[in-house]
Formats: C-alpha cells, sequence, structure tokens
C-alpha cells in the first residue's frame, strides 16, 4: 500500500508523516512525500533538516504533469496538501498556477494510476472575510486570490469524484492550524504576546477558528485510513465552538506560564501604525495592514459535523498549547 503526500514537506505533511511512521504504516507499505522543496532546504518548515527512514522523497512540481517512477495498488491514498497559502505574501497568479494547476494534475495522476481516494486539503478562505457563522452548507463567496483558487481547486476534486461513484475523497476545510513548525499566525501571537507588542484590535471577542495540527493529521488517519466512505463529504475542521481571540491569548500565556496585560488599542490606530512600519519591516512581527484586517474580522466556522462523525479528539485546546510548547522544550513556540 502506498500513502502519497503531495506537499509532503510542509509544516502540515511533516506531521502527517510522522503519525503514518509511528501508527499506520505496516512492512511493505510506502510514503512518498513529492514536493517541490525538500525537508532542510528554505521555505519548509523550520528545525526539519533530516529525511525520515522509510520515506521516499520525490522533488516534483504539481503545477506541471506528474511523473515518477511508480507502482500502485488497490489500497492506495493520496494526501493532496499542496499549495500556496500564506497570505499576504504571493503574487494573486501563483495562487491560481499552484492551487488549480496542481488540483488537476493530482487527479489526473489518480486517474492514470486507478487511485481510488484522495483526502484534500483545502481551507475556510473559500467562505469569504464576514461575521456570520459558516458551516459546510454555506454559499462560499471567496474575496481572495487563494480562497478563489482553492474554490476552484475543490471543484477539480469533486469532478473527479463524479466520474466514479467507488471514488472516495475528503475535502477538509481547516480553520487556523498551529502547532510545532508553524511559524504563522499562532507563533507570532505568541511571541507578540510574551515581547508585549500584541494588542487587541478594537475588540476581544472575534471568533477564531482554530485547530492543533497534531490533531487535523489524527483526523485525516481517521477519516481515510480508519474507516471507509464512498463519495465526497466536505468538513470544517476547528474546535466546536470557535474560540475567541481572548480566550486564545489567555490559554496560551496559561499554558506556557506566562504573564502579561494585554492592552485594547482602537482599530483604526493600529492600522494606521501597520500602514507605515508595513512596508519597513512589519511583516516579520505581523504588523501589516492586511494582517491587521484580518485580526479585526471574525472566522466563525462551526464545527459541528466534524464532532458527529464520532472522531474524538486528543487534545482540548489548553493541552494542545501545553503538548506544543513540551515539543519546543518549554522555551518558546516555534
Amino acid at each position: 500500500m502506498n500513502y502519497i503526500i503531495f506537499g509532503g514537506s510542509g509544516f502540515i505533511g511533516t506531521h502527517l508523516i510522522h503519525l503514518l511512521r509511528e501508527e499506520v504504516v505496516k512492512e511493505g507499505d510506502k510514503i512518498y512525500d513529492v514536493d517541490i522543496v525538500m525537508p532542510g532546504e528554505e521555505g519548509v518548515v523550520p528545525g526539519v533538516v533530516e529525511k525520515n527512514e522509510g520515506v521516499e522523497y520525490i522533488r516534483l512540481d504539481v503545477r506541471k504533469p506528474i511523473e515518477f517512477d511508480f507502482t500502485s495498488t488497490k489500497e492506495d491514498i493520496i494526501f493532496n496538501l499542496a499549495a500556496v497559502h500564506r497570505t499576504p505574501g504571493h503574487p494573486d497568479e501563483e495562487y491560481f498556477e499552484t492551487n488549480i494547476y496542481g488540483a488537476e494534475n493530482v487527479v489526473a495522476f489518480a486517474e492514470k494510476h486507478n487511485i481510488k481516494k484522495i483526502l484534500f486539503t483545502s481551507s475556510i478562505a473559500p467562505y469569504g472575510a464576514a461575521e456570520e457563522r459558516k458551516e459546510e452548507t454555506t454559499l462560499p463567496m471567496p474575496n481572495t486570490p487563494y480562497g478563489i483558487s482553492k474554490y476552484v481547486a475543490e471543484k477539480i476534486h469533486q469532478a473527479w469524484q463524479s466520474r466514479d461513484n467507488s471514488r472516495e475523497l475528503t475535502i477538509v476545510r481547516p480553520g487556523v492550524v498551529y502547532g510545532k513548525g508553524e511559524h504563522g499566525n499562532f507563533t507570532r501571537l505568541y511571541w507578540g504576546i510574551r515581547k508585549r507588542y500584541f494588542f487587541y484590535t478594537g475588540r476581544k471577542d472575534t471568533v477564531k477558528a482554530c485547530i492543533y495540527v497534531k490533531e487535523l493529521v489524527r483526523f485525516f488517519k481517521y477519516r481515510m485510513i480508519d474507516n471507509s466512505y464512498r463519495g465526497c463529504d466536505i468538513f470544517n475542521c476547528t474546535f466546536e465552538p470557535a474560540y475567541r481571540i481572548d480566550e486564545i491569548c489567555n490559554t496560551i500565556m496559561k499554558a506556557t506560564d506566562m504573564k502579561r496585560h494585554i492592552f485594547l488599542i482602537p482599530g483604526w490606530l493600529l492600522m494606521s501604525v501597520a500602514t507605515v512600519i508595513g512596508p519597513i519591516g512589519g511583516k516579520k512581527i505581523g504588523i501589516h495592514p492586511a494582517r491587521v484586517k484580518k485580526l479585526m474580522v471574525s472566522t466563525n466556522i462551526s464545527g459541528k459535523k466534524l464532532a458527529s462523525t464520532g472522531y474524538k479528539f486528543h487534545y482540548t485546546f489548553e493541552e494542545s498549547i501545553k503538548d506544543w510548547y513540551e515539543d519546543c522544550g518549554k522555551e518558546g513556540l516555534v
């Protein structure tokens, strides 16, 4: 049996490979990490410098037709994690090139090798930015190049599944994914609190849906390996209910033994500061107009459907932060 992970050298892929090696792979099984970059290279998970034993690493660009030496089996599973995702950070066309061409080429690879099971990591970005609570049945209204490209990629995967009723497709829309190696929103939040340059922006009740990376990949395993579901289904992957920003900050401080007072400042003031310093280095500490704007808008995503599947969460929110902190030797969140 083969586990083919497109984008396997990234943050989520690294954790998925670890879980597969620890709990799933049997003698004769193979894991393929298919990515444009390899562990230890610039642009991949910081601190992960060694390749895993028993994993075959294939350097490949999913924007082009996918060809490599491969022998398929009837049980093979594809995890399509490949994406250009960080926003802001890329020219508009890069989101479309990688996320749309990548989806087309991955499903073509599945067609060629008669692989019937795909898990595709989409995003909550197809819902668009708004305060209203979003469920899987909510009409997507993406309003960024990233969100639009991800929604189109979902449709490409759904078209693949619809051509054969025996195929299995799971689309996951994770909230903010955090954990060791993330170096994104939660990492910046932790260091912003620790170094006292994070402030509540206009409000403390902004809802920010999120999920721990170890929990996310365990759901992948539950859905694709421990169970079998023909057809197509979509899941928001987030704690239910989603947490407010003040709850997130208080939990981070409690779990990492940090005492800070976080001030509330007017949104217009922080946006003005971000507009001035953003172009000269504000991105590094998260003080960038696009990121400040994101802080002021909720990502109120419902995790009810995930909770109803029978999947049991392995971590509470506080336990997940503590686990991440311990993974980092209790020296900080990285």
